[in-house]
């Protein structure tokens, strides 16, 4: 297993940026593929963004590409998520995820492992 927590969450104002981190503890970080979620109120998961165990092979959500930018440092068991030129509509609960499928994925039913989410405020 792996435990995930996230950092970096907060208030900005439009146009802004925030870099969210992942730190991840328990078993080899390495081996999972990462991804980002979020979540606004009651909508559904969406898609942000996700990657390679090794950290490549990026991709990215319709509403995010371009402005986001994922990364990992698997020496420091830490995923991250450059954000920016924040929107209003980025408002959300982000969500770090682990999924054994090394690859990455968008679907957020195959991730096995959680974090418990921080808050991101963008206000216009």
């Amino acid at each position: 297993q792996v435990q995930l927590a996230e950092y970096g969450g907060g208030l900005v104002q439009t146009g802004g940026s925030l870099r969210l981190s992942c730190v991840g503890s328990g078993e080899a970080f390495s081996k999972y593929g990462m991804g980002w979620f979020r979540q606004a109120g009651e909508k559904e998961r969406e898609f942000v963004a996700a990657l390679r165990w090794a950290g490549d092979a990026q991709h990215y959500g319709e509403s995010t590409k371009g402005r986001f930018r994922i990364s990992r440092d698997n020496a420091k068991n830490t995923l991250y998520l450059q954000m920016n030129n924040l929107q209003p509509e980025d408002t959300a609960v982000y969500y770090c995820a682990a999924t054994t499928n090394s690859i990455g994925t968008r679907f957020p039913n195959l991730y096995q492992y959680w974090g418990q989410g921080t808050q991101v405020t963008v206000s216009s």
